[in-house]
């Protein structure tokens, strides 16, 4: 088990030898911890490697200056300047968030960004302002559309965050594929296998391949197949491809930059980097906000009475199994697959650190 404040504090000085400022340095680690905190394990410092490789290779600019390129008194597109996408993200999530004070409701696309992490991170910010907060993001083309076999988005996440009064908030982030890349990526360190309807191989048959990607197969839409609705995870993933990237400016579809490193970049690409999309609701452009809370605490209060099926014990809120593991590991500490404590042992050497 690896501490919270040990991991940030490494993770930071990660951040600050790859050039990032105190400040972006401080709010890329929020973001990246943020992750292993909630459970979602494949997003956090598992993935910090990563992002130095791409800093590396040129594709991460570590001091960038994020501007916005255009707006309106509700609406802003802004340009990353290729920074890190938990710096740029938030940037514009904050954006979002002051055009909502002044007009009732904020919206920003993103182009030139990065990958940026967990969704949720990014709309909850909203919260703290009594407002309905919203997040996604292209990602890396490695998803089939329904009927192809052709790699044409990424897993594309959706978050919504929305305030509550005595419950705690509504925190829904998903994927709009079967299985997000990242749990791919846990397997593939466990040696285990995916479940059936997570991917498919280069010819569009089914496969429990937890490497499959490395050999030209696919992920699945939400749904695994067309019979159990994978034509609405496409439907989903492609609106959040259209508002991250066609809307901003930034590299849509199969042009969308890989994560990885050592992938080559698409040709003839269309955009700036990857794109992402945020809003920000203020809850008393539509009514009072005390009244709404109290009716979100309503509704998830009856939905928690709900009747649970045989076998299972209670029914969630979205958002519930992400707290739950926060209160958990800010008490006893976060849990590092070996092989994710080798790739930081190697960053510590590279940058004369110590884990």
């Amino acid at each position: 088990m690896y501490a919270y404040d040990r991991l940030y504090r490494f993770t930071y000085d990660v951040f600050k030898s790859m050039g990032c400022s105190e400040e972006h340095a401080a709010t890329a680690t929020r973001g990246l911890i943020a992750a292993d905190i909630r459970g979602i394990d494949s997003h956090g410092v598992a993935r910090l490697s990563g992002y130095v490789r791409l800093w590396e290779a040129g594709r991460v600019n570590a001091d960038p200056t994020i501007r916005v390129v255009h707006e309106t008194p509700s609406t802003a597109v802004v340009d990353g300047d290729a920074g890190l996408g938990l710096v740029v993200a938030p940037f514009a999530m904050q954006v979002a968030i002051d055009k909502a004070k002044v007009a009732g409701t904020g919206w920003v696309s993103v182009r030139n960004s990065n990958h940026f992490g967990i969704a949720g991170h990014h709309a909850m910010m909203a919260l703290e302002q009594d407002m309905i907060g919203m997040a996604m993001t292209n990602a890396s083309a490695l998803v089939a559309p329904t009927f192809s076999v052709e790699r044409m988005l990424g897993t594309n996440p959706i978050a919504v965050a929305i305030p509550a009064g005595e419950q705690p908030p509504f925190v829904a982030d998903f994927a709009t594929t079967t299985a997000a890349n990242g749990k791919l990526e846990i397997l593939q360190r466990k040696q285990g296998e995916a479940p059936l309807g997570w991917v498919q191989d280069q010819q569009g048959y089914p496969s429990t391949d937890a490497s499959i990607l490395k050999k030209q197969g696919a992920l699945l839409p939400l749904g695994s197949d067309r019979d159990h609705g994978s034509h609405k995870g496409y439907a989903l993933g492609s609106i959040v491809d259209i508002f991250s990237a066609v809307l901003s400016g930034a590299s849509y579809g199969p042009w969308a930059p890989p994560f990885p490193a050592y992938v080559p970049m698409p040709e003839n690409m269309p955009g700036e980097g990857l794109g992402h999309f945020f809003g920000a609701m203020r809850v008393d452009a539509f009514r009072p906000a005390n009244e709404f809370k109290q009716h979100m605490d309503n509704w998830i209060s009856r939905f928690r009475m709900a009747r649970p099926a045989a076998g299972h014990e209670k029914v969630l809120i979205p958002g519930d199994p992400e707290r739950e593991m926060e209160s958990i590991r800010m008490k006893e500490g976060i849990p590092l697959v070996d092989s994710v404590v080798a790739e930081l042992e190697q960053l510590a050497t590279r940058f004369s650190l110590s884990l």
